[in-house]
């Protein structure tokens, strides 16, 4: 009995398993077969690097201030783009394809989490355009600080995407979807710290900044890299990001299937 057990569980996971992979394929397909994504992701580091960082470096005379924003850029890509890429999620409504996965006895958790990986791929590339932009300005990292954040990424752009997933589960239409994620996105990069130091807020701010997974992700990131001194213990921002995750994945995911199974 118990091995008759064992394998069922093991079938299912394999099934669990090809279901992520799968999902993540066909992400990774639609990436490629659209090239103005691609170009997206190259113009949007110019846009929040080049225009809105060069402007503060040049009112605080950039110094000291280059890596630590090229570091707070680089995960702010990762988030944005990852949870701008959940919203292919509205698409797939439309078109039945979560139906027709949903139908199919596997997890919505393995929908959604396939999702995630495939816009983690975008949201690398985009780390590469905000890389290319910092070098124009003059701004790089070690290869080893690089590594280390790109080692991080993964979980950043979970975060990034499972918090995007509570907007996702209760809007159904993409452009609606589109602005909602990036109102959810937005505010973030300027009080998470990735641009400029939150370390004096107080009152709103404050109760705001430690609330958005972005602030320990962007906090994470500056610690193990030695860019800058950490607000928090690393161990503190990974416990941080990893409860923030799990909760936001658990309420999208709960409120996607629910809109799924009412349809």
């Amino acid at each position: 009995m118990s091995e008759q057990v064992l394998t069922r569980k093991k079938s299912r996971l394999i099934r669990e398993l090809n279901t992520v992979i799968a999902v993540m394929a066909r992400e990774l397909t639609v990436f490629f077969k659209t090239p103005s994504t691609l170009v997206l992701l190259f113009v949007m580091p110019i846009f929040m690097m080049g225009l809105i960082g060069g402007n503060i470096m040049g009112m605080a005379d950039g110094e000291g201030l280059g890596t630590f924003m090229l570091v707070g850029m680089l995960v702010n890509m990762l988030f944005m783009v990852t949870a701008m890429g959940m919203t292919s999620l509205v698409d797939d409504h439309e078109t039945d394809f979560n139906q027709e996965i949903l139908v199919s006895p596997v997890s919505r958790y393995s929908l959604v989490i396939g999702k995630i990986l495939g816009a983690t791929f975008g949201a690398i590339v985009s780390m590469i355009g905000t890389l290319i932009v910092g070098l124009v300005m003059g701004i790089t990292l070690s290869i080893g600080q690089l590594l280390l954040i790109l080692a991080l990424s993964p979980l950043m752009c979970f975060a990034g995407g499972a918090m995007s997933m509570i907007l996702i589960g209760l809007i159904k239409n993409k452009k609606t979807a589109n602005y909602a994620v990036m109102l959810l996105i937005m505010p973030q990069m300027f009080l998470s710290g990735a641009i400029i130091p939150i370390n004096e807020s107080n009152m709103v701010l404050l109760v705001l900044s430690r609330v958005m997974p972005m602030t320990y992700c962007i906090d994470l990131a500056r610690a193990i890299t030695s860019v800058d001194a950490a607000m928090f213990n690393p161990l503190i921002n990974f416990a941080a990001i990893a409860l923030i995750t799990l909760v936001c994945l658990m309420i999208g995911t709960f409120f996607f299937a629910r809109s799924e199974k009412n349809r």
